[in-house]
């Protein structure tokens, strides 16, 4: 069968092991930005899924590792935002966690290894918020994207270190990589999502609009926490606006 038209720019996706599921493995190859071959939106949601996967150094099989590694990526979370993210040390997370600096670098080997799991638990936070705000009504295409910021706004207010961090685009701008960032992932799980739930035609053209959307969306909401723990809401009503006139063609509700 020929590949889908819409997955021209995005050919893999990311596949997702909440570290809420105790008891089932987390995988540790990827992280918020690397995308691997995996399960369309629809079949993960089929298998009750969540959409990222946490990159931890040893693969915790019982509940006390999986809250150990809660513990570390709360504490660093909360230190990214005292500090911020370049003040990050793992001694200070393993003295707010309580736990030691062995223990760290028992399940993340450096800094950038702790961030990018943390950005991935981010991510996981991301679409489960998205999932629980959707409409209904299956033509409400703008509506859906309006949840999209909806999510995003939670996060912002309410998520320690996630002002700063988000879903890794930070590190991406940091680091050279050869694999497609955050953002690239972002447009394809919402191409997924508007094809498989709100039934719109895939194209080449809905995905590329998918991710100037994503640009736009990351730029001004990350200029409107800048200043403004709660959202400076100029700059969320005039994307609400953007993203409006930019699915216009697609929406029919």
């Amino acid at each position: 069968m020929p590949e889908p038209l819409w997955q021209s720019r995005n050919k893999t996706r990311t596949s997702i092991v909440s570290q809420n599921n105790i008891g089932v493995p987390l995988r540790f190859l990827i992280w918020t930005g690397t995308i691997v071959k995996g399960t369309s939106v629809k079949e993960r949601r089929s298998m009750n899924q969540p959409a990222t996967t946490l990159s931890v150094r040893a693969e915790p099989v019982q509940q006390r590792s999986a809250e150990r590694i809660t513990s570390l990526l709360d504490a660093a979370a909360e230190l990214i935002d005292q500090n911020g993210i370049d003040g990050l040390t793992t001694s200070d997370v393993a003295t707010r966690s309580g736990s030691s600096v062995g223990v760290v670098y028992r399940y993340f080997p450096n800094i950038q290894s702790l961030l990018k799991a943390l950005a991935a638990r981010n991510l996981d936070k991301f679409t489960t918020n998205i999932y629980a705000a959707l409409p209904q009504d299956d033509t409400d295409v703008t509506g859906a994207m309006n949840a999209v910021i909806d999510a995003y706004l939670q996060l912002g207010r309410t998520e320690p270190g996630f002002r700063a961090l988000r879903f890794g685009d930070v590190i991406d701008d940091r680091f050279i990589r050869e694999d497609e960032g955050a953002s690239s992932a972002l447009s394809g799980l919402f191409t997924d999502l508007l094809v498989t739930r709100y039934n719109l035609t895939p194209s080449p053209e809905l995905a590329f609009d998918l991710e100037i959307l994503v640009e736009i969306g990351d730029a001004l909401l990350h200029r409107a926490f800048r200043y403004d723990a709660q959202g400076d809401e100029r700059f969320i009503g005039r994307l609400r606006e953007i993203v409006a006139e930019f699915l216009k063609p697609y929406d029919h509700s």
